[in-house]
């Protein structure tokens, strides 16, 4: 190894081992103390997936990939996730509803054809407190359905992904049911989905629909411990002008120059994730169609989108 950013391999070894140790003590500690703890750990991890995909611990690609390859949250594989999100950094295309695949806009002729029961779920998604509770399931339930679509339609590099998915998922169940003792559906219910619930607390507002392509990524300032947990992504903005950059340095780059990140964004700031909810609990944020590409239409679906 001729690089290695220890920081992150420190916290990726950590929490890996947090987990593993917080599982084998279920039998003793129970699923009141068990599953939150291993929620969270779930969330990290898929954190630390975002910060693997961006080219971080070390410059080997393949050693990085070993060190995330068993998903604790079950549902995107590592290399669906890489490729869709690496996709999802052209700034130019941020928000699309064709070239953005983690965008949750519609365009309007997309969005007319949809029955009216899915409206409703995918307007009741645009409120943060909807996102939370069935978020994961609309974002999943859509996102499996296009990659089996894919598959079938003979997609090998989309086969592979999902092979190397289910062989890291292998030892994950193995893990959970055998040395746990924890019954695998509650795992699924009470540990794989409140984790992606609260990674979306991140995502929710990530993004909004702007003609001024740097105006289109949040800022969300105080927030020691979801700072921690997201990576320090809720400085997104910081992220994507330096997608290069490790999470530990965002915070300096944005101390450094402050006022001019509020300017670049447009002022697209809040003070915390508190604020937020405050202003988007039970509100819908912005409409499901694009307001900008409202006539385009899309090759996605909202649900298809998967979760960054």
């Amino acid at each position: 190894m001729t690089f290695c950013e220890w920081p992150t391999l420190a916290l990726i070894l950590a929490s890996s081992s947090a987990w593993i140790l917080v599982i084998g003590l279920y039998s003793e500690l129970g699923p009141l103390v068990v599953c939150p703890l291993a929620a969270i750990l779930v969330t990290l991890q898929s954190s630390l997936q975002h910060e693997v995909l961006h080219g971080h611990p070390t410059r080997s690609p393949a050693l990085n990939e070993a060190l995330v390859y068993c998903s604790f949250g079950l549902c995107v594989p590592y290399r669906r996730f890489k490729s869709l999100h690496l996709r999802h950094h052209n700034n130019d295309r941020l928000t699309d509803p064709y070239d953005d695949p983690e965008s949750f806009y519609l365009a309007w002729a997309d969005w007319q054809k949809l029955p009216r029961a899915i409206q409703l779920v995918l307007t009741i998604n645009n409120t943060l407190i909807g996102r939370l509770l069935i978020g994961p399931a609309v974002s999943v339930a859509g996102f499996v359905g296009a990659e089996i679509r894919m598959m079938m339609a003979g997609d090998r590099v989309v086969m592979r992904a999902w092979a190397h998915h289910a062989a890291g998922l292998v030892p994950v169940v193995l893990y959970v049911t055998l040395v746990g003792g924890m019954p695998f559906w509650l795992y699924i219910v009470a540990v794989a989905y409140p984790g992606m619930s609260l990674l979306m607390l991140r995502t929710y507002a990530e993004h909004r629909a702007h003609e001024q392509a740097e105006a289109r990524s949040i800022i969300v300032e105080f927030c020691p411990v979801f700072s921690l947990l997201f990576l320090n992504n809720n400085l997104h903005v910081v992220h994507h002008a330096n997608p290069r950059a490790p999470w530990y340095r965002l915070p300096h780059l944005y101390r450094a120059a402050r006022t001019q990140w509020h300017e670049r964004n447009g002022g697209y700031v809040f003070s915390s994730y508190f604020q937020l909810a405050r202003h988007y609990l039970f509100k819908v944020k912005e409409p499901v169609v694009h307001p900008i590409k409202h006539n385009q239409t899309s090759g996605f679906s909202a649900a298809e989108k998967a979760v960054s």
